[in-house]
């Protein structure tokens, strides 16, 4: 019995101290978001793959200026609030969201959003999306201004071990594609159009029907982050992603490569931020609106993949 009871000792002390990576051969949370640096507060509690909200940034509660983002921005967010605080330190409380835009244009027009059992009813002074949805929406806005641009590439995981060369290589039968879907990701459309341009509906058809059906190409909920997390735990094979996306993973020292879309197959898509006819802090938004079109900003942009005037 004691012998047992020993046993059991040194097992329990061993699970304990040893840390998960090495109980599994690596830590399979390794890549986990959020990727962006998360605000000091005096209880850390972010835990990977269970208490973790990585599009949600800064002070939910009595906020002074609060913004919806297309989620594939989220590096930028840090320096450009840092950036606007600094111009307006009267201005500290921040909200911010990331998701995909299509999700916020409904948050918009509904009032509400649920994440878990969050509830968020803010609405916001500033919204920052894609040309196409900004403009579809512009009975919403007092104003709207371009900010930035970018185009389309497929990322792979490093060393590029499926040798995909293009677009027309994801016909492919066994290759795992994870592709934004169009209902709610703007990107969704931009890239059946290259699919088109590169394969006509025949290439379309292969991979948004046949593969989707037979599960070879997968539809992501959000983009931004399932992409880059299938590639690099091996779910996924390739994904076509904003150009920007592949410079920041990289830049971050995470093990991907980026394949480029020919010039005549790609697209150059616009960034255009509107301020809501009914902002709640108009006098705030205003002040955002003219930074979002500024150098410093545009500098930012430009530091993360993304094209300037």
């Amino acid at each position: 019995m004691k012998i047992i009871n020993i046993t059991i000792l040194f097992w329990s002390v061993l699970l304990i101290s040893t840390p998960l990576a090495t109980l599994k051969g690596q830590d399979t949370h390794r890549f986990d978001p959020p990727w962006n640096t998360p605000p000091e507060a005096a209880v850390e509690f972010t835990i990977p793959g269970i208490n973790n909200i990585p599009d949600l940034y800064g002070d939910i509660v009595n906020p002074q200026l609060v913004v919806f983002f297309a989620g594939n921005q989220f590096m930028c967010i840090d320096e450009l609030l840092a950036g606007f605080k600094k111009q307006h330190p009267q201005i500290q409380r921040i909200f911010v969201e990331t998701l995909p835009p299509g999700i916020l244009a409904r948050q918009i027009k509904g009032g509400s959003l649920t994440i878990g059992n969050l509830r968020i009813t803010h609405k916001p002074d500033v919204f920052a999306a894609g040309t196409d949805l900004i403009e579809s929406m512009s009975d919403y806005f007092t104003q709207t201004k371009t900010y930035t641009y970018n185009g389309l590439s497929l990322m792979v995981a490093k060393g590029n071990p499926k040798n995909i060369k293009g677009l027309a290589d994801l016909k492919a039968k066994k290759l795992r594609i994870s592709m934004p879907n169009p209902a709610w990701e703007g990107i969704g459309s931009q890239i059946e159009t290259s699919y088109k341009k590169v394969g006509g509906t025949e290439l379309l058809h292969r991979i948004m029907e046949e593969k989707t059906k037979d599960g070879t190409t997968y539809l992501t909920r959000i983009h931004h982050r399932e992409s880059p997390l299938r590639i690099l735990l091996n779910e996924s094979d390739v994904a076509p992603v904003w150009s920007s996306e592949v410079a920041y993973q990289k830049l971050i020292g995470h093990p991907v490569e980026e394949i480029a879309i020919k010039p005549e197959h790609n697209i150059r898509a616009g960034y255009m931020a509107g301020r809501l006819k009914d902002a709640p802090r108009a006098a705030v938004a205003d002040l955002f609106m003219d930074y979002m079109v500024s150098e410093q900003a545009k500098a930012i942009y430009r530091k993360y993949g993304f094209e300037t005037d």
